[in-house]
């Protein structure tokens, strides 16, 4: 068998609600997918989110460095294709743009590995368990009372079952954003979970600190990426400083970022996305990675990958998930209704299709796509 071609498209998918985290304004998201097709017949397909701007620079990487490369190999031999890739951007970028492109193709190949296996892809993984925990997302920033759209928001994630949430933080002024976490933890109650992400808000790491330590009467479940990514030791200063967990990684690319979260102590939580570290095959070595230090993770993002990821891993602690209806993270959009996950008393239930088991609504695609 070998790969006849990589097609490759953007779609823009447009936030119906004026939407803002702390660190910028959210009028729409890029993705990018990727079709890995074959000489048998076979497909795989991947994608990755490329930001609110930068799908066709995601988008020609994959057209241009990354489809003459594999085209006529065997799509099977995966981590020898991972490593041609990698080579073949090392100048063009080590994260960012070239990793997300390489990400969506490695998901690709996973997927129709899967096909070809007539497994889910947790199931080819190993996978030991059919349900995952989730957390539901949300507490952006949006026009009206902050206190009022927080609680009703909340309100209605529990109506749907959910025990464990997250919030944003850092986007408001100091007292506005302690009397959220302090209304949130007021709505969900004691036993719940409560985590709160600042998306790289503060610049010093005293702010994140000052912050922290008002809450933390909240019994906050972890505080995440409150600086940019790259002060790895500001990270470390604040997890020193505080009995409430740092998680942070999203952004984070490859074992080698990874390795240097965990070796200065930067995050007692990691959050490796698929779609941003370099695919499924890096996940999988960071997710082990953190396994000897005795560190879970807690994938950020992608929860119809990040599903099965989950899955095929003991220390993961919980996968992060958007409610559709809300309009923050519209990946779902792009989906058939019957293969978008559904959440049941803050469980996940496994796709049992073969591969990542998703299946692109065709009407949806051809309206966001961008020209």
């Amino acid at each position: 068998m070998h790969i006849t071609q990589l097609r490759t498209i953007t779609v823009r998918v447009p936030l119906e609600r004026p939407t803002a985290i702390a660190t910028r304004q959210l009028g729409a998201r890029e993705y990018v997918l990727v079709w890995v097709d074959t000489d048998r017949g076979h497909t795989g397909l991947g994608y990755t989110y490329a930001g609110t701007v930068g799908g066709r620079a995601v988008q020609s990487l994959i057209a241009e460095a990354f489809a003459p490369l594999l085209q006529g190999a065997d799509p099977t031999h995966i981590e020898g294709h991972w490593a041609a890739m990698y080579q073949e951007v090392l100048l063009a970028g080590r994260r960012g743009a070239a990793l997300r492109a390489l990400s969506a193709v490695d998901i690709a190949l996973w997927d129709l590995l899967g096909k070809l296996a007539n497994l889910p892809l947790y199931r080819l993984l190993g996978g030991w368990t059919d349900t995952v925990p989730a957390y539901a997302s949300g507490g952006y920033y949006r026009p009206g009372d902050p206190l009022d759209t927080l609680r009703e928001e909340l309100q209605a994630y529990q109506r749907m079952g959910f025990t464990d949430f997250k919030i944003k933080v850092g986007g408001a002024p100091f007292a506005v954003d302690v009397a959220r976490v302090r209304t949130a933890r007021e709505v969900i109650g004691p036993q719940a979970r409560l985590a709160l992400d600042a998306n790289n808000a503060w610049r010093w790491p005293y702010e994140a600190i000052r912050f922290a330590r008002a809450v933390e009467d909240c019994d906050i479940w972890w505080l995440e990426e409150p600086l940019a990514p790259d002060d790895i030791a500001g990270h470390a200063e604040i997890a020193r400083s505080l009995d409430m967990p740092v998680a942070t990684g999203e952004i984070h690319a490859t074992r080698w970022d990874f390795r240097d979260l965990i070796v200065q102590g930067a995050a007692d939580v990691l959050q490796p996305d698929a779609g941003v570290a370099g695919g499924i095959s890096e996940w999988l070595k960071i997710a082990h990675t953190a396994a000897s230090f005795n560190l879970p993770v807690a994938p950020h993002w992608h929860a119809n990958l990040h599903v099965h990821l989950a899955a095929a891993v003991r220390n993961c602690l919980t996968v992060e998930f958007f409610v559709l209806e809300q309009d923050i993270y519209n990946f779902e959009r792009l989906l058939t209704p019957e293969t978008r996950l559904r959440p049941h008393q803050g469980q996940l239930q496994l796709p049992s299709a073969p591969g990542l088991g998703l299946v692109l609504d065709e009407a949806a695609v051809a309206r966001w796509r961008v020209a």
